[in-house]
């Protein structure tokens, strides 16, 4: 990775879609505790043509299929200790390596810069149960940063540009994942939060306290929101830009909504509204916009729209 002091964003704006969402469509079966990285190994060409569909569409930057992907992952789905942690490193580093082909072989025919960004979900999304939207977990602090670690250990040592921080639920989760970072100074992040309404997390702090614990750190290089209800959004863009001068990211979903109980998506999210909200977004601070679960392409064209025009 290139340090933070190495690192120009200029020109970053648009962020990609939903990874799983794409793999959904296209046929695969993403139940498992491994949710998306089970096609890491099975069918990475897979993968490969939803980054490209994203450059396509318009983003810049591509988040890479590796926000489920942990040793205690692999080891739900029958490997042992040694294996899962083995299993794991190897996920991670393919992970960055298929975005850094696509990367590569999309700059053959195009000038414009193209991030990477190694994606790293929370501690619930290893729990598979649905944790990252409340943050009720019942491990200790010692065991956040021990999780994060082992990630943040392998990925380091990647092409990655940065490393992404995603549906971050509470204060203390991103508390430990400044821990786990102090071995590494100098390596870029930047971290994003799911949230319960217009001004906490989903575990009930403020996003603004999250902000301010993330503010005064040379190495993040954004703080936003992702996996949240779109007309949440710009609310959560104005308690951000009262307390931090850091880039603001925000993907949120679709607009569609998850039932647990029938597990399915209920809703309808349009592609059109998305684009005009995402004007509203930028014309409110935010300075990177994708989208997360159930957008796609279509949804990453309507917000290049927004900074193309």
């Amino acid at each position: 990775m290139k340090t933070f002091h190495q690192l120009d964003l200029t020109g970053l704006h648009v962020l990609d879609g939903a990874m799983a969402t794409e793999l959904e469509r296209k046929g695969f079966d993403l139940s498992g505790p491994l949710w998306s990285a089970h096609v890491l190994e099975s069918s990475p060409e897979a993968i490969a043509g939803v980054h490209r569909d994203y450059l396509e569409a318009g983003a810049d930057c591509l988040l890479t299929a590796s926000y489920q992907v942990s040793a205690e992952g692999f080891q739900k789905i029958g490997y042992d200790a040694r294996k899962a942690t083995d299993a794991a490193a190897n996920a991670l580093c393919a992970s960055v390596s298929i975005a850094e082909k696509v990367r590569r072989e999309y700059q053959a025919g195009s000038p414009r810069t193209i991030w990477i960004a190694a994606s790293l979900g929370p501690y619930g999304a290893m729990l598979h149960d649905g944790s990252e939207y409340h943050g009720n977990y019942t491990c200790s602090f010692d065991d956040l940063v021990g999780f994060h670690s082992r990630r943040i250990a392998v990925l380091v040592e990647t092409n990655a540009d940065f490393l992404a921080f995603e549906s971050i639920p509470s204060l203390e989760e991103a508390e430990a994942i400044l821990a786990a970072l102090l071995p590494y100074p100098d390596a870029a992040v930047y971290l994003s939060f799911t949230c319960r309404d217009g001004r906490h997390v989903s575990h009930g702090e403020t996003l603004q306290a999250c902000a301010e614990l993330l503010d005064g750190r040379p190495q993040v290089i954004g703080i936003g929101v992702n996996c949240t209800a779109p007309e949440l959004i710009g609310n959560l863009i104005r308690q951000l830009a009262e307390v931090t001068s850091k880039p603001i990211v925000v993907y949120p979903n679709s607009g569609e909504e998850w039932d647990a109980v029938h597990r399915c998506w209920q809703g309808d999210g349009q592609i059109q509204e998305f684009g005009e909200l995402a004007r509203r977004w930028r014309g409110e601070g935010a300075q990177w916009i994708g989208g997360c679960c159930r957008t796609g392409p279509e949804h990453v064209r309507a917000v290049a729209d927004v900074w193309r025009n």
